[in-house]
């Protein structure tokens, strides 16, 4: 008799020392991948811009197709690369592919936002200020997101790599998860220049 209860005891102490932790990296997981479709959604109305901007600006800078073109491949790459991530919130492959894809994308944007400054009449179309206004105010949206976003992934990767979690996460699906970085490679973070005719 005592020993069934003994036996009972530690099981029930193991299932414990289980059940909370992976109860917990479930919490953290879902934190995480909601984190993410708020990232997602502020995306997808930069992803929504981009081409009013480039359609606004074309008229003013014929001549300057390349950046245009620029823009427009870029955002292509990038709305792919976040469908890929929606797929996958939090994988390294999706993250840094991500990364490198809004890290073109910002080069490029920041290159068409150059111009419209060189340009006094395309800098002072009510249109393109409109919407330069609205890609700024949704790039902050985007920065604070993705602050909640790494902060969640964090949180989420230190629940699993702590005791007793590492013993069992990783066994039960519970991979580490990539922060969002805000560029892929040391390149991407150089200022672009943009040379003026």
């Amino acid at each position: 008799m005592v020993t069934i209860v003994i036996v009972t005891a530690v099981v029930v102490i193991l299932a414990l020392l289980v059940v909370g932790p992976y109860n917990g990296l479930v919490r953290w997981r879902n934190h995480y991948r909601n984190a993410w479709a708020q990232i997602d959604v502020q995306l997808k109305r930069r992803y929504d811009l981009i081409p009013n901007l480039v359609e606004a600006t074309r008229a003013y800078l014929a001549h300057e197709r390349g950046t245009l073109d620029a823009v427009i491949s870029a955002r292509a790459a990038a709305t792919s690369a976040a469908a890929a991530a929606r797929l996958s919130p939090g994988d390294p492959s999706s993250m840094a592919g991500l990364a490198g894809a809004e890290g073109s994308l910002r080069g490029a944007l920041g290159r068409l936002f150059a111009l419209v400054e060189a340009y006094p009449n395309l800098k002072a179309d009510k249109t393109i200020a409109r919407l330069t206004e609205e890609l700024t105010s949704t790039e902050n949206r985007i920065g604070f997101a993705r602050q909640a976003f790494n902060d969640t992934v964090t949180a989420y990767n230190t629940a699993r790599e702590v005791f007793p979690a590492v013993l069992f996460a990783a066994a039960l699906g519970f991979g580490p998860a990539q922060l969002l970085e805000a560029t892929a490679t040391p390149a991407e973070r150089e200022v672009p220049r943009v040379v003026l005719p």
